[in-house]
């Protein structure tokens, strides 16, 4: 299989964008766990890397929504447009977009980035006709303001519940064996993140492969596909994304170990089915909207909306943003070589900066848990390495 130095670019590209995907969706799985004590950080981390991986081989329903579903394979695959530059222009895109916002410690969403760039990329060089947009509303838009939703509403319902059956027993006791429970429930969401945000990088990889001739439409994801996209989402994830897990764990509600408990289980059963029925959703809004159902489950909780409308503007604005910017890229890239070198080098001054600029407020495992503002000089977090 010949196979050009722009589709390496590309997997490679890819690849990157996926480990960013780990640490910046890190808090998804672990930080309820982390804040209510039931995992230590360090600990957290590693089991959702490596569970990570293996949830990347339970299905690959989603990687046929984007390799086939959201942009028309054909369309890239003609001659007349370079498909593997717009890919690269789509992903650059999401690149930046997740780095952004880890820096700000927003949980937005990596899987919203991606289809974001690739449309923006798509559309600004084939046109209209180059994309599914039955597809995106079906597949992406609608489930993106159904989930949150729907996981909130388990999830306050199994809150209630929890207490409600617990008002007797020995509260010490009951939050003990609640956080026993969340080191299993912490651990299916993490194997869920697996199974959904892996296939999304494994469905971009094949899409490149098909539209280089090297794999027929509409296939499964190759086996070594699969492998690589597991293990970049399980080492991302297992450094771990402290100031998003601040976000989630700490500033959204104030969460107790029957909250967490019911939050994780809720997230599990939505991700899990949703990912066997091809639906690409974004599992930072399942848990998001998990861990506001569990606040509002529990009697007297804080549930802080200010912070929780600051999420979801940076929600709303994930896909068109990203859809800007791959756009910007797509149309550079589209003008040949120069412009896929230009592309190149500006995304890695952008990402050198905003690596830069986390060095001034380091976030780690050490001070995770603490307010924002609260400065600590040892272990803390290396931007961009242990990010």
């Amino acid at each position: 299989m010949d196979v050009s130095f722009l589709v390496v670019v590309v997997i490679a590209t890819a690849l990157a964008f996926d480990f960013t995907n780990g640490f910046h969706d890190t808090a998804n799985a672990m930080a309820t766990s982390i804040a209510t004590g039931a995992l230590k950080p360090r600990v957290a981390v590693v089991i959702s890397g490596v569970l990570n991986l293996v949830g990347a081989f339970l299905s690959t329903e989603v990687a046929k929504t984007i390799s086939s579903g959201v942009v028309d394979d054909d369309k890239l695959s003609s001659h007349s447009v370079n498909g593997t530059a717009i890919i690269f222009a789509g992903l650059i895109g999401a690149l930046l977009w997740n780095l952004a916002t880890w820096l700000l410690g927003l949980p937005s969403s990596s899987s919203h980035a991606l289809y974001g760039g690739l449309i923006g990329a798509v559309w600004v060089v084939i046109g209209t006709a180059g994309i599914h947009f039955d597809a995106v509303f079906s597949k992406i838009i609608l489930p993106a303001l159904l989930s949150p939703v729907i996981c909130g509403v388990i999830a306050g319902l199994a809150t209630f519940a929890a207490y409600t059956l617990t008002r007797r027993a020995d509260e010490q006791t009951s939050k003990t064996y609640f956080r026993r429970g969340q080191t299993v429930s912490a651990s299916l969401v993490s194997l869920a993140h697996g199974t959904g945000d892996a296939q999304k990088t494994m469905g971009v990889i094949t899409l490149v492969l098909i539209v280089n001739g090297h794999q027929k439409s509409g296939t499964d994801p190759q086996t070594w596909v699969i492998l690589s996209a597991g293990l970049a989402i399980g080492l991302g994830t297992a450094i771990g994304g402290w100031r998003i897990i601040r976000t989630m764990g700490t500033r959204l509600t104030d969460i107790e170990s029957p909250q967490g408990f019911a939050a994780e289980s809720a997230s599990t059963a939505v991700l899990l089915a949703s990912a066997n029925l091809g639906f690409a959703l974004s599992t930072t809004q399942v848990v998001s909207g998990g861990i506001l159902g569990s606040g509002v489950g529990r009697k007297l909780a804080q549930v802080r909306w200010g912070v929780a409308g600051q999420m979801a503007l940076g929600w709303l604005f994930t896909l068109p943003v990203a859809a800007l910017v791959g756009a910007l890229a797509g149309e550079l890239a589209s003008k040949g070589n120069g412009g896929i070198v230009i592309v190149a080098l500006v995304a890695i001054v952008l990402v050198s900066l905003i690596v830069y600029r986390s060095r001034k407020d380091p976030v780690s495992s050490t001070n995770v848990n603490d307010e924002p503002g609260t400065r600590h000089t040892a272990d803390t977090e290396l931007a961009g390495a242990t990010a």
